[in-house]
C-alpha cells in the first residue's frame, strides 16, 4: 500500500472512534496506524481476513479499512461476511485497492462495501472519508439506541398488565410468520415484526383504571382507549426505521366494515400489514387469560374470528392464511411465540 513515509501528519485530537486496519503487509498497517492515531482514532491491526473477523467478534469496531488483495480470504470475501452478519452489517467498510477496473468496483459494491480508496492512498482523502463514515455510523448508533428504548418501553407497558405477559413477542412472531407465508417483501415482514412489539405502545397514556378494568368499559373509557393507536404512531414517528410500521400501529384496530378506530377505514383502505396484525392480535387476545375472561382454545378462537369475518370485521383471506399456518404448527417456543395447536 504505497503511502509516502516522508509525509507529515498534523495531529488532530478531535476525532474519535475505533478503526480496524486489515492488510497483510506490516509496513502498510503501521503507516496507516500512525496517521489515524495521530488524528485521535483508536486503531486495531489485523494481518489477514481471518484475524479481522475475529477482531470484529471480540471488539467494538466503528469502521474497517480493508485491503482487497490478501492471501487467504480476499477483502471482497471478508466484506461479504461482515455485511452478512446481523452483528456487524452496519459497520462501515472501506476497501483499499489498486484495482481500478469496472469489474472490481462492481464486485466491491456487491460485497457491500460502503466506500473505496484507490492506492496509493492520499491521506487527506483517507481522513475525510473516515470522518464522514464515522459521523454516519454515530447517527446510526443513536437511532439504534432510540429504537431499543422504544422496544423496551413497549415491554414495560405490557408489563403493567400481568395477564398480557409475552403478548408482544407472540404478536411479533405470528405476524412475521404470516407476512412470510403471504410472500410480503422483507421490509414489510420486518415492519410486522417491529409493529408486533410496539403496536400497543400508545397505551402509555391509558390510565390503569381503564387498562386493567375487569368489566366492560364505559363510553367515556372507550373514548380514552381508542386514542392509543394514534398516540403509538406519534411516539414512533420520529424514527425512520419505524416508517413502515407506523400504518400498522395506527390501523390495527380498524375493521373491514368501517366500524373500527381511529379512522373508520374500510376494506382495502386498511393496509395489508395492519389487516394481518389485526387477526393475529385478536387470536392472541382470545387464547390468553385476561382480567375479564378465561383463555379459549385455538379452535374456539378461530370459530369466533370466522364469525367476526361474517360480521364484516376481518379480511377473510388473511384469516384463511392464518388458519393454515396455525394448522401447520408454524410457530413454536423457539420463535418466542406460544405454541399453537391444530384447528379442527
Amino acid at each position: 500500500m504505497p503511502i509516502s513515509e516522508d509525509m507529515e501528519y498534523p495531529t488532530d485530537q478531535s476525532s474519535s472512534g475505533t478503526i480496524l486496519v486489515v492488510d497483510d503487509e506490516a509496513t502498510n498497517r503501521e503507516l496507516l496506524q500512525d496517521i489515524l492515531v495521530g488524528h485521535g482514532f483508536n486503531v486495531i491491526l489485523a494481518k489477514n481476513g481471518e484475524a479481522a473477523l475475529l477482531a470484529l467478534e471480540d471488539t467494538h469496531i466503528d469502521l474497517v479499512l480493508l485491503d482487497v488483495i490478501m492471501p487467504g480470504k480476499s477483502g471482497f470475501e471478508v466484506c461479504c461476511e461482515i455485511k452478512s452478519s446481523s452483528a456487524t452489517y452496519l459497520t462501515p467498510v472501506v476497501l483499499l485497492t489498486a484495482l481500478s477496473d469496472k469489474e472490481s468496483r462492481l464486485r466491491g459494491i456487491h460485497s457491500g462495501a460502503d466506500d473505496f480508496l484507490t492506492l496509493p492512498v492520499d491521506w487527506i482523502e483517507l481522513l475525510a472519508r473516515v470522518r464522514s463514515l464515522l459521523r454516519l455510523k454515530q447517527r446510526t448508533n443513536e437511532l439504534d439506541r432510540a429504537e431499543s428504548v422504544l422496544l423496551t418501553l413497549a415491554r414495560i407497558i405490557e408489563g403493567r398488565d400481568s395477564s398480557t405477559h409475552g403478548h408482544c413477542e407472540r404478536i411479533s412472531a405470528l405476524s412475521k410468520c404470516m407476512g412470510e407465508y403471504l410472500g410480503l417483501e422483507p421490509e414489510q415482514v420486518s415492519a410486522l415484526r417491529l409493529a408486533g412489539v410496539v403496536h400497543d405502545i400508545g397505551k402509555i397514556n391509558t390510565p390503569d383504571a381503564i387498562l386493567l378494568k375487569p368489566g366492560p368499559l364505559s363510553d367515556e373509557e372507550w373514548s380514552v382507549m381508542r386514542q392509543h393507536p394514534v398516540m403509538g404512531e406519534r411516539i414512533c414517528s420520529p424514527l425512520r426505521s419505524f416508517r413502515l410500521a407506523l400504518p400498522i400501529i395506527r390501523h390495527h384496530h380498524e375493521k373491514q366494515d368501517g366500524s373500527g378506530y381511529p379512522d373508520g377505514l374500510r376494506g382495502e383502505q386498511i393496509p395489508l400489514t395492519a389487516r394481518i396484525l389485526q387477526v393475529v392480535d385478536v387470536y392472541d387476545a382470545l387464547t390468553s387469560v385476561r382480567p375479564y375472561k378465561c383463555a379459549m382454545s385455538s379452535a374456539g378462537a378461530i370459530r369466533i374470528i370466522e364469525q367476526e369475518v361474517q360480521k364484516g370485521w376481518w379480511d377473510s383471506n388473511i384469516v384463511e392464511g392464518f388458519k393454515y399456518i396455525v394448522n401447520q404448527g408454524a410457530i413454536d417456543s423457539s420463535s418466542q411465540a406460544a405454541t399453537v395447536g391444530p384447528i379442527n
